[in-house]
């Protein structure tokens, strides 16, 4: 969902799986309990998992939704400032004009907001005998990509797979993203509630640039922690030059305004 990139460094991430719950103000609480936890063991970027501060679903999108800036986002912008960390707010539900979109925030270590991205391609998904969902039913699209610069190189992606696509696609995605770009995948999941209407597959990710699995979750709440070695990046690029290798000449991308 996002993208960050800058100077080079290492640093710690930590990525939070969190168990959310029904209650808002709880999960808000736990949430920034946990980038709290995170920061004091040496977490310089910090993520939270999609639509971390209501239960997935469209049932519930209306009722916990709220404008930006709102309860939500201002508590991860003084968390962020306090712990002076990069936090990737995952996603919550945001009310704007009568429509409602699935958004991500991005705090800086200053608790300024670094990119307000709303999720651009809705999950719909009918697999017969499986599951069926529709985002698109209460969500609208978002209709720009969002970039910030950070000191660091890697894509976060805060998502809720199930368990029906968990075991298929989730990591399968992450390793080819990562190897297609030569970056650091990290994807960051909900904890797993059983009892949930929608059951999220956990399983929180950290894959290197070769591809490499280097950290993950199990289903249960957790916070993931990895050192990011950018010199390993580097490297990666320089024996495999994909990027000097494009034909730009045959092929390019265009976003239009």
């Amino acid at each position: 969902m996002q993208a960050a990139r800058g100077a080079m460094a290492n640093f710690r991430l930590a990525l939070i799986q969190l168990h959310v719950s029904a209650d808002k103000s709880d999960n808000l609480q736990r949430a920034c309990g946990l980038v709290r936890e995170a920061s004091a063991k040496g977490a310089k970027v910090v993520a939270l998992p999609e639509c971390f501060n209501s239960p997935y679903g469209t049932q519930y999108f209306k009722e916990y939704a709220e404008k930006i800036p709102g309860e939500s986002t201002q508590m991860l912008s003084e968390v962020a400032k306090e712990c002076s960390i990069y936090l990737v707010g995952g996603s919550i539900p945001e009310e704007d004009d009568g429509k409602l979109y699935n958004t991500c925030t991005v705090f800086g270590p200053d608790g300024a907001i670094l990119a307000k991205h709303r999720k651009v391609h809705l999950f719909d998904i009918n697999v017969p005998g499986k599951i069926q969902f529709k985002e698109s039913e209460t969500l609208s699209p978002g209709n720009s990509f969002s970039v910030f610069d950070t000191r660091c190189q890697l894509l976060i992606y805060p998502g809720a797979f199930n368990l029906t696509t968990g075991p298929a696609h989730w990591e399968l995605l992450q390793r080819g993203r990562a190897v297609d770009n030569q970056v650091y995948v990290a994807t960051v999941s909900p904890a797993r509630d059983e009892k949930a209407s929608y059951v999220a597959w956990g399983h929180s990710t950290v894959v290197n640039p070769w591809g490499e699995v280097i950290a993950k979750a199990g289903a249960e709440e957790a916070v993931v922690y990895t050192d990011i070695d950018l010199k390993k990046l580097a490297e990666i690029r320089q024996q495999i030059p994909i990027l000097s290798q494009k034909r730009r000449d045959l092929y390019g991308i265009e976003v239009k305004k």
